[in-house]
């Protein structure tokens, strides 16, 4: 009886939940029904089912719980940035990072200004206007990302870096919550403590990382035979949200929390099967999100406030647009590229709403701003699939238009910017020494931190346990003590520098540095556990038997070392070996296809398929389990299971994939390389001036491919075999790289 009475307590607490999600999925699954039947983006579909399934809608059943779908729609923000973070690891966003840093900065500085300027001349309060910028500046992340795997433009070479601009901007977002909410509070600008917050922002993101890929990529390779599909979602899901508990009790974004965790996973062999098996979770909570965005349109504050509305959703896209499109030029993008990521990032979204709803938690903001930043959302929102679709055509459309002599410094800059190569020693030697500061700082902190507030207090009563915590703690610290005041570091450079008799002092001064930092902390730690007299005996003993104990210290270090490297490179290693450079000329790259076992194309020879004469494609490599066949000749032949690396221009490759799918293949490009080289060759004197390609037989003297011609300034990717090869001809041709450098030298 009493198990009855508790179910049908519990029960009207519980149906509200239930029917409201069951009302947000069956409108989201008609509206995506309805826009995959239009083929129109299916994040317009899911705002419209929010507008329907809201209460500023009466035509329609409401949704009755609001406050259930918040914490729905933030469930989905954690789970689209988590499957942000698997797709894009710590190591590619280091690649872009340069690109994206200052695409991400010239955006932010320009919109904050704007937004601020626009608000003045609606003759709002300062602090609305302060508010209003910060919240123009910050793009959608989620918003972005569905759009592109709607729109399929994932694999094209702009997307890395609007992706890598996006979490810059969303790390730089936290900074100015911080800023603001000093603003708010104190009525002044506080430079100590955003300094404070940037260098807690990075203690945490260096600690959270380094410590996740030595632990995380161990206990999933070692427990890899007992995990099956279901056990390794639960433990994905739980390393995800362990991490957002540790993010929001240190005071930032759970979602950026959910990054991390993602891109340490990232690191880790399984990353593609955990990233397969979390995409049905991804899509679930990550269409309640949008619709909940939906749900945020009202009517009437459109109405109410539709000069302001529509004056700032034209300042976003347009200002969006431009500033990143400028930024991107400035970090050396060619104009496509730029022009394309400017035009992805002409929205706000969910930091835009979380910034809006700070104001109005600290009652620094008018009442009118959030509905206005949440309209203005919608308005973005609905234009950004438009605006990435035609960011292509508008693009070429420049590059016709612009004065020639703009374009030509523009190529000349992009050139001359990627290839900037800094030799100089002095530089390497402080950034390695930086970097092994930095590192080996935040580790030793962090350690000596937890060891006082957490052991020291449980051992301080007994006897000696003061002394034991303090030996323990400092054993535990010795491998990276010793790392950071005696291992040798730009060992090369530094030799280099040596040499040169004015280098000598600044050198030793550097050494002298690690030296004296690595005994300060050792009397920190002392001094935290023992009374100053005692601690200066216990640190002269912990001097000695640091400088006994060095050898075992050192291969202490070198196999902790070790373990995390190879946990770090641990995907890359188990992979296809990658080329060191870009195998394409010009907008030409290089993307890999999956074939499935149904496909139809299966069994058939490249000759019968004929991929270039129909798509304009080359097939570079094929790899087929273990082996990787590299430039197949027209007789090989296609099998389930090869992965088919493919060269050709973004237009190409999405004809390839669309080709493919119409065969039944169901997998996503994913931007690798091969271990094969690009060379460009200008034909001055060679034998087969003259000739066609086909009779110059280029292919069977390199084992390679022509991929690219340039004659008299005219550019042809992947040429016909007819075409004919005349002096000062550039050829750029993919293939052996001993073959080549004959070929060059003939």
């Amino acid at each position: 009886m009493s198990l009855f009475v508790a179910i049908k307590v519990t029960t009207p607490h519980l149906e509200p939940l239930i029917t409201d999600l069951g009302l947000i999925l069956m409108t989201a699954g008609i509206a995506v029904l309805l826009f995959k039947k239009l083929k129109q983006p299916l994040v317009l579909g899911y705002l419209i089912a929010g507008f329907l399934a809201g209460n500023n809608f009466d035509f329609f059943p409401s949704i009755r719980d609001t406050k259930s779908v918040e914490v729905w729609a933030e469930i989905g923000v954690i789970f689209l940035l988590f499957s942000l973070g698997l797709e894009f690891s710590f190591k590619k966003l280091i690649k872009v990072g340069g690109t994206a840093s200052i695409t991400a900065i010239t955006q932010i500085a320009f919109m904050v200004f704007f937004g601020y300027t626009v608000g003045q001349l609606f003759d709002w309060s300062t602090m609305d206007s302060i508010f209003l910028g910060v919240i123009l500046s910050i793009s959608s992340t989620t918003i972005i990302l569905k759009s592109f795997e709607e729109l399929g433009v994932k694999a094209q070479r702009f997307a890395g870096n609007v992706i890598g601009s996006l979490i810059v901007q969303d790390i730089i977002a936290i900074l100015m919550m911080v800023l603001l909410s000093t603003i708010a509070v104190s009525k002044n600008f506080s430079g100590g403590e955003l300094i404070q917050s940037i260098f807690k922002l990075v203690f945490f993101l260096v600690l959270w990382f380094l410590s996740g890929i030595f632990i995380i990529p161990t206990v999933l390779k070692k427990a890899k035979h007992l995990l099956t599909d279901e056990m390794l979602l639960i433990i994905s899901i739980a390393l995800c949200l362990l991490m957002v508990i540790f993010a929001a009790n240190v005071g930032f974004s759970p979602a950026l929390g959910a990054f991390i965790m993602g891109s340490i996973i990232a690191e880790t062999t399984q990353a593609e099967h955990i990233e397969h098996l979390v995409k049905p979770v991804k899509d679930l909570f990550g269409a309640v999100f949008f619709v909940s965005v939906g749900m945020l349109i009202d009517p009437e504050a459109l109405k109410e406030h539709a000069i302001p509305v529509l004056v700032l959703s034209l300042v976003t896209i347009l200002g969006q647009s431009i500033s990143s499109t400028v930024g991107s030029l400035l970090s050396g993008q060619p104009l496509k590229e730029s022009v394309q990521t400017g035009m992805s990032l002409s929205q706000i979204g969910e930091f835009s709403f979380i910034i809006a709803t700070l104001g109005i938690t600290l009652q620094v903001t008018s009442s009118f701003l959030y509905p206005i930043v949440v309209a203005v959302s919608a308005v973005t929102t609905f234009s950004t699939p438009y605006m990435i679709k035609f960011s292509g055509p508008f693009s070429d459309f420049l590059s016709r238009k612009l004065p020639r002599r703009w374009l030509k410094k523009i190529e000349r800059y992009s050139a001359s910017t990627q290839a900037i190569k800094t030799v100089n020693n002095w530089k390497i030697v402080i950034n390695a020494y930086l970097i092994q500061v930095i590192i080996h700082s935040i580790i030793i902190v962090a350690v000596i931190v937890l060891s006082s507030r957490f052991i020291l207090p449980l051992v301080k009563a007994y006897p000696f346990g003061s002394a034991l915590c303090a030996l323990i703690t400092l054993i535990v610290l010795s491998p990276f003590l010793w790392a950071l005041s005696l291992r040798r570091v730009a060992v090369a450079e530094v030799s280099v520098l040596l040499e040169d008799r004015k280098s000598r002092g600044p050198m030793a001064m550097l050494f002298l540095f690690r030296i004296l930092l690595a005994v300060g902390y050792i009397g920190l730690l002392l001094n935290i556990f023992f009374s100053p007299k005692i601690a200066l005996v216990a640190f002269v003993i912990a001097i000695l038997l640091y400088f006994l104990f060095q050898k075992k210290i050192n291969h202490q270090y070198h196999k902790i070392e070790n373990h995390f490297l190879s946990n770090l490179n641990d995907r890359e290693i188990s992979k296809a070996k990658r080329s060191r450079s870009d195998l394409s000329p010009w907008d030409g790259h290089m993307a890999v296809f999956d074939i499935a076992a149904e496909s139809n194309i299966a069994g058939e020879t490249l000759k019968k398929l004929q991929l270039r004469e129909q798509l304009g494609i080359n097939i570079a490599s094929i790899k087929r389990g273990e082996i990787t066949i590299h430039i197949p000749d027209a007789n090989e032949r296609i099998f389930p299971g090869d992965e088919v690396f493919v060269i050709g221009t973004d237009v190409q490759l999405q004809d390839f994939k669309k080709y493919l799918d119409q065969h039944e293949i169901e997998a996503s490009p994913e931007v690798r390389e091969p271990d094969i080289v690009l060379r460009q060759i200008e034909l001055k004197n060679h034998a087969f001036i003259g000739k066609s390609i086909k009779e110059s037989k280029l292919r069977e003297k390199t084992k390679g491919l022509v991929v690219g011609v340039e004659k008299r300034g005219k550019r042809f990717m992947n040429p016909e075999s007819s075409i004919l090869l005349e002096k000062d001809d550039i050829l750029w041709i993919v293939g052996d790289k001993k073959l080549l450098a004959d070929l060059v030298h003939e």
